[in-house]
């Protein structure tokens, strides 16, 4: 299996799994929490019918990737990304991240630049802020976050049933969009995923991006759903024009949070037409 080692942890390697697959211009994609790199899978057939070669790993803590302890933030999730583009000497790439993912595509290019990295997209976006602040009344309160915490801690199984169904939105599109089978399945995948890490990524979901957006100079597709709960568009991609210059802003009439699946179609469209 294809492991890149990114760090060390009591002397032994801290790997992210990845796969490969496809030829041509590089799109490297970039899951969102709870889920794992299996998550693009409507995705990864298009672009790959499309001529494109198609590179998504699983984030630390997640999927068949390494379950340290520590390294749960962002800047450490960019240098992992970007331990990942070195390894494979990647070049004129398309960073594309989903929910949590966004905001790696974020961070790196705040940190890295766009050396790598010809065009970016944000589904679902987590970026500008998401806490409530003085100087950012738009975002939510934190003891939301806080809440999240103690009942993942308290039960952690429970908690992502909960999270999932408002993930897909799943009392509205039950058996339409998503199918129970599809529903269980994401349920075992966030389940397997390292109890500290279930836990150590909620804070960092209130990370400030609002440096970083400005320093992003690749065209930019940001996509969401009207509909999303876990990142409401109004705290989130409907604050994004003006922070990122060269940007694309759609939304999806009844889209949930999950609109890689649920409205794959539509996001599948305006991926390829953005790439293309």
């Amino acid at each position: 299996m294809p492991y890149v080692p990114v760090a060390e942890q009591n002397n032994k390697p801290i790997e992210l799994y990845y796969e490969d697959h496809g030829t041509g211009t590089p799109v490297v994609l970039i899951h969102g929490y709870p889920l794992d790199g299996r998550s693009w899978e409507k995705q990864e057939a298009v672009l790959l019918d499309a001529g494109y070669r198609v590179i998504a790993y699983d984030r630390r803590g997640f999927g068949k990737s390494s379950q340290p302890s520590a390294g749960y933030d962002y800047d450490t999730f960019a240098a992992d990304l970007d331990a990942l583009l070195t390894s494979l000497d990647l070049h004129d790439i398309a960073l594309v991240g989903f929910s949590m993912g966004t905001g790696e595509v974020t961070r790196y290019l705040g940190t890295y630049g766009s050396a790598r990295v010809a065009k970016a997209v944000l589904l679902a976006p987590i970026p500008p802020f998401l806490l409530q602040t003085p100087n950012n009344p738009e975002g939510v309160d934190g003891s939301l976050f806080d809440g999240f915490i103690d009942a993942i801690r308290a039960d952690r199984h429970a908690w992502m049933t909960g999270f999932l169904t408002n993930f897909y939105n799943y009392d509205i599109y039950a058996g339409t969009r998503v199918s129970e089978e599809r529903f269980r399945s994401s349920w075992n995948t966030a389940t397997s995923a390292s109890a500290i890490a279930s836990v150590a990524c909620v804070p960092t979901w209130l990370t400030d991006f609002r440096a970083d957006l400005p320093k992003i100079d690749v065209p930019t597709l940001v996509v969401q759903g009207d509909q999303d709960r876990i990142l409401p568009a109004p705290a989130t991609g409907n604050r994004l024009p003006g922070l990122i210059g060269d940007m694309k802003h759609v939304v999806l009439e009844g889209g949930p949070h999950a609109i890689i699946w649920t409205h794959a179609e539509q996001v599948n469209a305006q991926l390829l037409d953005f790439l293309g």
